[in-house]
This record gives structure tokens, C-alpha cells and sequence, in this order.
């Protein structure tokens, strides 16, 4: 056996990431790319590189669908379902991660990664080397050897098991080689092996432990008795096919050598610019990947202007009366995510050849009275990075930021939404300029935190001031450029204002509300846990997995959907598709949907009430979603479920800060729908709107061939699937699982509904011709989004972009629809000079407190202003609704 520096790991690419996907959440990047199952495996690939420490490594795949093994039974994997396009499109993505951590990787025609990997582990075995194979799937068991281990994932990816002959003979009975001959009794679903009809594991294995293969079976068949005999009797044929499908082929002709593959680490850049595009954070911090290019960074940033910093608590107040007049920029650091509670770290104004450092602690001087001054001086142009959050934090000490002229990230995040590192130490480098080191090289990370003080903060402090001055022009020059500077000065920027003065005034929250509705959920709870308890006939743990498997389908026995390495999934797909068949089932959604309301929204809502106001103070990101809409954070106002009744109640708790006053709501009326109408041109969706039709009853009757009166509630329900997916981009196999019908008839609607609507069909055709010639898409307000991969060679890559391509323009002119909707309100509410105030954005949705002497005023200027946010060739229209808290405003 060879030692540890002649160690080979072979990992099985088609079934870990198999398994990734399935094990792990939906998990998208910020440009929408999938990429939970490329995160599975990587996570499932570091601990195994940390534990082995392998000396080579190969990741293997299986070339296409057809193999040798089909030439003797063309059913091979016959039965298995068309991979999803949310996981297809996630190969490429993982092919390329794993030439970032310079992994081989390779694959054949003709045969499966199964043989590439038996075929490696045979030579290596040869060589003296030992062997560590990765997989899903117990086939490989058959590969293990003194010199070859075998590792089997167990929890989805998180966890593997080791065989190795000794272990194979305590758990199964058997040698790694009779492993071909329980498959080939008892067959294998996923891969269309038929077995013997009626053996299973159990029953295969007593044949084998007392008869050894699959041909002693057959030889002794007369000493079977029973319908198992008359089974392995009329099955011969199939056994033996099926042992030999089973049997990994370990001669494949390979066109490298094992020194071909040989592992000597991953380069620290290179990966991390690979993790950075995946928004593997995470995972890059675990490594620890900026440490490497520390000192290169440090010295660039002494090269990378020259200018000198003055610590204002050394050399005196005084010397900021220099800069005031001639100050070029200003940055307000802070420690802590959520900008209504970090704390300052220091204020740095950049004027000429000179950085002036003050620490945030001496702003409650008397002698900063100047500097506030000038922070609250409308006519003094401030230029930073993140503009809206400085504001926020100077609001914490009373100062009123004014004078908001050019905000680089928000510039930078307009440029290019989909730029994985948007931070200072990122934007110098897309920019090319000398870069800085990153705050988490200087401060650390959690328990690692550490707030330099004194000359080493203030130069770090400098750096990062001084590098936004030298952003500013080329960003400002690049919105001139391509069309963007209306988009970012007269909608972006100050919406950011807008923003921070929502945030500021924050939602009150009536938290003796949340609690009796708390109290409310526990005893509903309690009430479900015994319904559940009574139609099981017994007591169990609902939250344990393996219990809730047990009496689902051993108990009350429901149909098996899907298993997983340590059982029956009861995950919700699993349990929506089982609820026709048996009353728990629905008792199991509820008790689960309760559980999340109280834990996720009435504790955490609670922890989020400001002691001191009373009220919610939320943080709107402008910088997150690729298609221009704001995101919320600490808390996340915007993931309130409201599609079931208990969920709705939460906004009870949401009410006006002053007595006598009204909460009133105003939401977009399938706003979506109307810009797909306005952009596609199509007569039948404008026809629908302008005639104030219902669009989804009109859907309906087109697709179904029907009169308004003959659509049911069932297809009004399908043709609202289709008319959102048709938006959002929806492949078949997503709309099938929304429907809960299978994929052609998916396919069937949605060609029904392009022959209905022949304008959307020919909409979409253009765009992607046009974002194919030109890499990128636009709103109707010029918002920009690239789209590289919409040339790449790779199907899946070229298809997720042209999707993408598709809905952005879409989703993205809603977005700025709303947001113009927000500045123009907050214009018509200082205009009319209304106490009213604005005080959420939700989606497509409004929320505004009103006093009582303007409710009838504000029920019209409204839906008015929201209406009149941008000319379409059909109507926008907002819904208005008002009510003592935010429930009854809906």
C-alpha cells in the first residue's frame, strides 16, 4: 500500500453534484445563477482534500446518456427523469470551479464515470498507490481493496462513510465483489437494472450468504422454494444482465497517465476570483484566500497616490479649516452590518494632497462643531461609498447629512449589477487602480475582530477615502458613457435619500400585538401537535425526520416520492405531493408553517423593536438584486408571508405612530404583466388591460380555447402559473412542479400561451438576438445588465442567460417603476407640505402612515401619483386600501 505523499482521490462528478442539488437548498447568486449543488460539492470536495490529503485527484463524468451498456439493453437508465435546467446549468459552472482549484477532471464517450474511476483505481493499485473513491452510489463498493477505500456520502453530501473489504463484510456479509451480485439480484431502480421481480436487499443478501453469487443461485434454484424460485426460475436472464450492468468496467482506454493527474494545491488568487463569481464568501474566508497577496497589496497601496495623512486628534481642529473648502470626499467607517446600530470607527475628509483622520468618537466634542457643519452643509458636495449608510450612521449622533453629490458603490453597482466583489478592495481592481488592503485583512473577522487604533487605523482609514476619490471619475465618466447618467442622478441617488429617510422614521410595532399573537401560534401549535398525535394513533417526534418517515410511509403506509441516504424525505415537495392521500399530511404543513411564523417571524420581529422609538427601523439595499429591486435587511420586511391567514395577521402588529392616525397600502396591480404588455406589443395582453379584463381569466380563454364563463378556478389557477412564469423566465420542468403535472404538459401550455400571445413570443426572440449582439440587456429607464454567458459554447450556460435575458427587462422596469412611484410621492408629499409619511416599500406594494384630515386626499394622490410613475401603453394601476394597522390596510 502506498503511503500518504502517493495518494489518489477519485471523485464520482455526476453523483455528488446529484447529490448536492438535491440535498441542499434552492441557492441562487445575485445574477441569478443556481449554484447550490456546485456549493454541496465543494464543501463535500475541501473536507475531503483536508482529511485525505491526496497527492493526485480526478474528478470523473459521464460523457452522455448512451453508453457501452446500452448496446446490451437499450433500457439502461431508461426510467430516470430529464435533469432539470436548474441543475444542468450548474455543470459548467463546477467545471470551471474545479480547473480554479487545478483538479483534473475527465470524462469519455461510451463509458460511464463509474469505469473511468475503476479503470484509475485498478493502476493506481498497481502502482503501489492507494486509493480513496468518492460517490453516491453503493455500486462502488465493488472497487474496494486493500489499497482501495471507498467513501459513500451520507446526509445528502455532508457526510461520508468508509468501506473497506473488512467494513463491507460487517455490514453486508459479502466481499467488495459480491456487491455485483446483490445488484444483480436485486436490481437498481435509478439505473433501470430489472433484477429478480420480488428480491430486495434482504432477501438477495440471504441468497448470496448462503449460495455466494448469482450463479451458484441459479445453479441451485430447485433447493428455492416458492414464488421466490418461480421468480429467479423465469428471471435467469435478467440477473445475469443485470449482474454484468452492474459490473464496473475497469479497462478504459485512458489518454493520461496517473502522474497526469497529480495535485500540488490550488493557486489562492485563482480561486478566489472563482469563488468571488459564485458568491462563495463563506468558503473564501474559510481559506483564507486574501492572506496570500497581504503584502503585495500593502506595498502597491503606498504606491498608489501620494498624499498625506493627518490625524486630526494630533495635530488639532484647526487644521480642518484647510480642507472644508476644498474637500473632495469623506468616509464614515463603522463596525457592524446593520447600519442602525454599528458603531463609528472614524470620519476621513480627503482635500488635495492631504487625508484628514478623525476618530468618531471625538465628533461629542466641542470643537467638531465645524466639522459638523460642513457634514450638514447642503452646499458642500460629498462623494463617498455607500452614501445612504453614512447617512444612517451620522443620523445614530444627531448630524444630518447633506450635500449627497456622487455615491461610488451605488455608481459602481449600476455599471455592472452582477459584479461579484462590490467592495472598495474589488472596485479598484475591476478598475485596474492600485489596489488597498481589504478591511477584513486589516480588522479580521468574527472571533478574530480587531480594531486597530492610533497610525495603523488612520493610514488604513486614508487608503480607503483617498482610493474612493480616485474611483469617482472614472465611474462618473462611465455613466456618461453609456447612457446611464439620468438613471443614476435623478432616480438612484436620490431615491438613496428617500431611502434613509424612510428608515429613519421606521414602522411602529405594537409588540404586546406580536406577543398575544405569539401566544395565539403556541396554543394553535399545541392544538395541531395532538390533531397530528390522534391521526397517527400515537405520539412522536413531529420534528424528527426519521420518526416523521417512519409513520408516513411504514405506519399509515403512503406512498414512498423520494429517499434519501438515511431514509424517507419528508421534505415540503414531498409532503405537498402526499397531502390528498391522508389528513397528517396537511396537519404536518400546518404544524411546520407555524413553527417558522413563530420562531422566524414573531421572536425575531420582536428582538427587532428599537427600545427607544418603539418601531422597526429596516435597511433598503439599492445595490443587491441584479434586476434593480430593493432588498430589505435587519429584519426583512419584505419575506413577511402573507399567502396564509396566520401569516397575513403578523401586520396587525404594524401600526401608526400617532393616535387617530391610518395605515394606507398601495399595490401595483400585476404591474409585471403590464410592462411585458407595454414592452412585447402584443394586441391580445394590451386588449386585456385596457379593457380592464381579468389577465389570467384572459389567459384562460386563450389557451384553453374557452369563454370567460366556462374558466373554472383550476384554470384561471394554471394560467396565472403560466402568465408569472412566462416572466420570470420558466422552463417546463419548474412549471410542472408548480402545477404538479408532468413536464410535456408544461411544455404544452406554454406553447399554447405563445400562440395565444404571438407578440410575447416575438419579444423574446428579439431580445435574446439583441443581447446576443450586444452582451447586455436594458429597462425601459436604460438600468443595464450584462449577460456574457449568452455567446458561451456550453447549452446550459447560453440557455440560463437567455432566460435571463428575457425577464430582466421585465422585472427590471417594474423595479424602477416603483422606485420613480416613491420619488414622486415623497415630491407630492413635501409639495402639498402633507403630514403623511412614507414609510415602507414592499415588493409592489406602499405603506404610508396618514392623519385623519388627509386619508381622503391621500386615497386619491396615490393611486394617481403611482399611476402616472412612467407612460406605458397600457394603464399602471394602484390599489389602495387603509385600516387601523397594516392587515386591514390589504
Amino acid at each position: 500500500m502506498g503511503n500518504d505523499k502517493d495518494k489518489l482521490v477519485l471523485i464520482d462528478g455526476n453523483s455528488i453534484i446529484n447529490r448536492a442539488f438535491y440535498a441542499l437548498p434552492p441557492l441562487t447568486s445575485s445574477n441569478g445563477l443556481h449554484t447550490n449543488a456546485v456549493l454541496g460539492f465543494t464543501t463535500m470536495l475541501l473536507k475531503v482534500l483536508e482529511e485525505e490529503k491526496p497527492s493526485h485527484v480526478l474528478v470523473a463524468f459521464d460523457a452522455g446518456k448512451v453508453t457501452f451498456r446500452h448496446e446490451g439493453y437499450s433500457e439502461y437508465k431508461g426510467g430516470r427523469q430529464k435533469t432539470p435546467p436548474e441543475l444542468s446549468e450548474q455543470f459548467p459552472l463546477l467545471k470551471e470551479l474545479l480547473q480554479a482549484f487545478s483538479i483534473s477532471q475527465f470524462e469519455l464517450a461510451g463509458y460511464e464515470a463509474d469505469d473511468i474511476i475503476g479503470t484509475m483505481a485498478k493502476l493506481a493499485a498497481e502502482q503501489g498507490k492507494s486509493a480513496i473513491v468518492v460517490s453516491g452510489d453503493k455500486d462502488m463498493l465493488q472497487l474496494a481493496t486493500d489499497e482501495v477505500s471507498v467513501l459513500i456520502t451520507r446526509k445528502g453530501v455532508s457526510e461520508v462513510e468508509r468501506f473497506t473489504p473488512a467494513s463491507i463484510g460487517e455490514k453486508y456479509g459479502l466481499t467488495p465483489a459480491q456487491i455485483i451480485d446483490l445488484k444483480g439480484l436485486m436490481g437498481d431502480a435509478s439505473d433501470n437494472i430489472p433484477g429478480v421481480p420480488g428480491v430486495g436487499e434482504k432477501t438477495a443478501l440471504k441468497l448470496l450468504h448462503e449460495y455466494g453469487t448469482v450463479e451458484n443461485v441459479l445453479q441451485h434454484v430447485e433447493e428455492i422454494k416458492g414464488k421466490l424460485r418461480e421468480n429467479i426460475e423465469t428471471n435467469q436472464d435478467n440477473a445475469r444482465m443485470s449482474k454484468q450492468l452492474a459490473t464496473i468496467y475497469r479497462e478504459v482506454p485512458l489518454e493520461f497517465s496517473i502522474e497526469d493527474v497529480a495535485w500540488k494545491g490550488y493557486e489562492s488568487a485563482t480561486l478566489a476570483a472563482a469563488f468571488r463569481k459564485l458568491e462563495f464568501k463563506n468558503l473564501s474566508e474559510r481559506l483564507n484566500l486574501g492572506a496570500a497577496d497581504e503584502a503585495m497589496e500593502a506595498e502597491s497601496a503606498e504606491t498608489a497616490s501620494h498624499y498625506e495623512v493627518v490625524r486630526v486628534e494630533e495635530a488639532g481642529w484647526g487644521v480642518l479649516t484647510e480642507a472644508f473648502p476644498v474637500a473632495e470626499a469623506v468616509l464614515v467607517d463603522s463596525v457592524g452590518d446593520n447600519p442602525h446600530q454599528s458603531e463609528g470607527i472614524g470620519i476621513t475628509i480627503v482635500a488635495g494632497a492631504k487625508c484628514y483622520v478623525v476618530p468618531y468618537a471625538l465628533l461629542s466634542d466641542k470643537e467638531a462643531k465645524p466639522l459638523v457643519a460642513w457634514l450638514e452643509d447642503a452646499g458642500a458636495p460629498k462623494i463617498s461609498y455607500d452614501l445612504h449608510r453614512v447617512e444612517l450612521i451620522l443620523a445614530r449622533s444627531g448630524i444630518t447629512l447633506r450635500g449627497q453629490s456622487f455615491d461610488v458603490q451605488l455608481a459602481a453597482y449600476l455599471l455592472d449589477p452582477t459584479e461579484a466583489d462590490p467592495s472598495l478592495h474589488g472596485l479598484l481592481q475591476r478598475y485596474k487602480l492600485a489596489p488597498i488592503l481589504p478591511d477584513e485583512a486589516v480588522y479580521g473577522k468574527g472571533a478574530k475582530f480587531r480594531l486597530p487604533s492610533g497610525e495603523e487605523l488612520a493610514k488604513h482609514l486614508a487608503a480607503k477615502a483617498e482610493a474612493v476619490r480616485r474611483l469617482q471619475p472614472h465611474l462618473a465618466e462611465q455613466l456618461e458613457e453609456l447612457g446611464m447618467h439620468r438613471l443614476y442622478y435623478e432616480l438612484e441617488q436620490p431615491l438613496s435619500i428617500v431611502l434613509a429617510g424612510m428608515e429613519k422614521q421606521g414602522i411602529t410595532v405594537n409588540a404586546d400585538a406580536l406577543r398575544e399573537l405569539g401566544a395565539e401560534f403556541q396554543r394553535r401549535l399545541e392544538e395541531t401537535t395532538e390533531a397530528i398525535y390522534a391521526s397517527a394513533g400515537f405520539e412522536f417526534n413531529i420534528g424528527s425526520t426519521r420518526q416523521l418517515g417512519e409513520v408516513l410511509f411504514e405506519r399509515l403506509g403512503l406512498p414512498v416520492l423520494k429517499k434519501t441516504k438515511t431514509g424517507y424525505s419528508t421534505d415540503a415537495e414531498v409532503l405537498e405531493k402526499l397531502e390528498p392521500h391522508h389528513e397528517i399530511v396537511r396537519l404536518i404543513l400546518h404544524y411546520r408553517q407555524l413553527s417558522k411564523l413563530q420562531s422566524t417571524y414573531i421572536e425575531g420581529l420582536l428582538k427587532e423593536i428599537r427600545p427607544e422609538t418603539g418601531k422597526i427601523h429596516t435597511f433598503y439595499r439599492q445595490t443587491i438584486a441584479a434586476t434593480g429591486r430593493l432588498s430589505s435587511q435587519f429584519p426583512n420586511l419584505q419575506n413577511i408571508p402573507i399567502r396564509m391567514e396566520e401569516g397575513r395577521q403578523i401586520r396587525k402588529a404594524f401600526v401608526p405612530s400617532e393616535p387617530d392616525w391610518t395605515i394606507l397600502a398601495a399595490d401595483y396591480s400585476q404591474i409585471e404583466l403590464r410592462v411585458l404588455a407595454h414592452i412585447s406589443g402584443d394586441d391580445g395582453l394590451k386588449e386585456a388591460f385596457l379593457k380592464e379584463m381579468d389577465i389570467h381569466t384572459k389567459t384562460a380563454m386563450d389557451v384553453f380555447g374557452v369563454q370567460a364563463d366556462q374558466v373554472d378556478a383550476n384554470m384561471r389557477r394554471q394560467a396565472k402559473a403560466v402568465n408569472f412564469g412566462i416572466v420570470y423566465g420558466i422552463s417546463d420542468w419548474g412549471l410542472s412542479q408548480n402545477l404538479n403535472i408532468t413536464r410535456g404538459e408544461a411544455a404544452e401550455f406554454i406553447e399554447q400561451y405563445f400562440l395565444a400571445f404571438p407578440g410575447v413570443r416575438r419579444y423574446m426572440t428579439d431580445i435574446v438576438e439583441r443581447a446576443r449582439n450586444d452582451g447586455y440587456v436594458t429597462t425601459l429607464l436604460e438600468r443595464r445588465r450584462y449577460l456574457p454567458e449568452i455567446r458561451h459554447s456550453n447549452f446550459n450556460l447560453r440557455s440560463f442567460a437567455e432566460r435571463t435575458a428575457m425577464n430582466t427587462p421585465i422585472q427590471g422596469t417594474a423595479a424602477d417603476i416603483i422606485k420613480l412611484a416613491m420619488m414622486h410621492m415623497n415630491e407630492a408629499l413635501i409639495e402639498r407640505e402633507l403630514r403623511s409619511r412614507m414609510l415602507l416599500q414592499v415588493h409592489d406594494e406602499l405603506v404610508f402612515e396618514v392623519p385623519a384630515d388627509e386619508v381622503e386626499l391621500m386615497k386619491k394622490l396615490v393611486p394617481e401619483v403611482m399611476g402616472s410613475a412612467l407612460k406605458l401603453d397600457v394603464p399602471l394601476l394602484a390599489e389602495v386600501s387603509f385600516g387601523s394597522n397594516w392587515y386591514e390596510a390589504k
